[in-house]
């Protein structure tokens, strides 16, 4: 057969392999406009085992990529399951001390996820562990507006429990309105969602490690906020925030950090970063942290402009509400659950100080889909 003969063949075959019919018909074109004769059994032959063999690659992608969304929604539906069971539907079934600590570790494994790694990474702001506990993950700045009108009650039922189905489920604030507290809910990625935010750095250039493309922080607006955190495991996760809807906490699902911050970048050049992150409040010190593993991989830091954190500044949005709240919950612990009422005072002492200690045991782990 001559070559004009296999590329006729061969583009048979993409025509055919592309069209939308649930039912492929494979033709043979002409061999030439010299030869009229028809092609031989082993020709058809060879051409519909290509087919075939297309066909299953096709198949397997297919495949493949329903199992990766497979197993993404399995994430976040076990996730809500635990967080459901450990803020809210507890409540009304009986419980052992076997089940109160099990929920205990469950929350606290939620916030300190990483810290295992790196005993000095970063856990969320305390005003914030409320959003990474909510099975929903509502906005924790809006959620504590609620948890402070809560902590005003006697009502005897856990947070999550009162706000939802108990005393509190029709309770409306001016501050944030219940439609506004229902709407902005935080996007906690989970371990595949997250692969197409990672970044690396080679070579001085801030690279996307999945797509390839170069950081651009002002493709689409000028004034779009970009925002970053460094994993314990040291990977970079870049993405612009959607106030209300994708904040620092969303690249780890509320997980500790080696750094977090906003960032300014063109084509893969760095040229600014600021230390600044509501949920976790970086400090110098994880920025300078940052710093080096930018200096170690090429960035010129030199042509950077820097903006550190100003602890004293009011440049957070709920710095005066957090300070309140954050007073009445270190005064009890009924935030977790009403651990208070359901438990000793001694075994309440023990479940808030590991709490506040940096969660030194952390049995319960996330489970992920490597």
């Amino acid at each position: 057969m001559s070559p004009t003969s296999y590329s006729h063949l061969f583009l048979s075959m993409e025509v055919q392999t592309h069209s939308l019919s649930p039912t492929f018909h494979f033709h043979l074109l002409s061999q030439s406009t010299t030869d009229t004769n028809q092609p031989s059994l082993g020709h058809a032959t060879a051409a519909l085992k290509l087919q075939k063999v297309y066909r299953s690659y096709r198949t397997r992608r297919r495949l493949a990529d329903s199992a990766v969304v497979a197993e993404e929604l399995w994430w976040q539906a076990i996730d809500y399951v635990r967080l459901n069971h450990s803020t809210i539907s507890f409540f009304n079934l009986p419980e052992t001390a076997a089940s109160r600590w099990s929920r205990v570790k469950l929350n606290a494994a939620k916030v300190g996820k990483g810290l295992s790694k790196d005993a000095k990474a970063q856990k969320l702001a305390f005003q914030h562990w409320i959003e990474a506990i909510d099975p929903r993950h509502r906005y924790g700045h809006n959620l504590q507006y609620y948890y402070k009108e809560w902590c005003k009650t006697d009502a005897g039922q856990p947070f999550f429990y009162w706000l939802d189905l108990g005393n509190g489920k029709n309770l409306d604030l001016e501050q944030c309105s219940r439609s506004k507290l229902q709407k902005q809910c935080i996007k906690y990625l989970g371990p595949q969602e997250r692969e197409q935010f990672e970044y690396t750095v080679r070579a001085g250039k801030i690279i996307n490690k999945q797509y390839g493309d170069l950081l651009h922080t002002n493709e689409d607006s000028e004034d779009a906020k970009w925002i970053f955190v460094m994993s314990t495991s040291k990977k970079l996760y870049a993405g612009k925030k959607k106030k209300g809807l994708f904040h620092h906490s969303s690249f780890l699902a509320g997980g500790a950090t080696l750094a977090a911050g906003r960032l300014v970048a063109e084509n893969g050049i760095l040229k600014s970063i600021s230390a600044y992150s509501g949920h976790y409040r970086p400090t110098d010190d994880t920025l300078d942290g940052f710093l080096s593993y930018l200096k170690e991989n090429g960035v010129k830091l030199d042509e950077v402009e820097l903006h550190k954190a100003n602890e004293d500044s009011d440049m957070y949005e709920d710095n005066n509400l957090s300070r309140a709240a954050t007073s009445e919950v270190s005064n009890d612990a009924k935030m977790w659950s009403s651990e208070s009422e359901s438990c000793g005072a001694q075994d309440c002492n023990i479940a808030k100080n590991q709490f506040q200690e940096g969660f030194e045991v952390l049995p319960i782990r996330t489970p992920t889909f490597a």
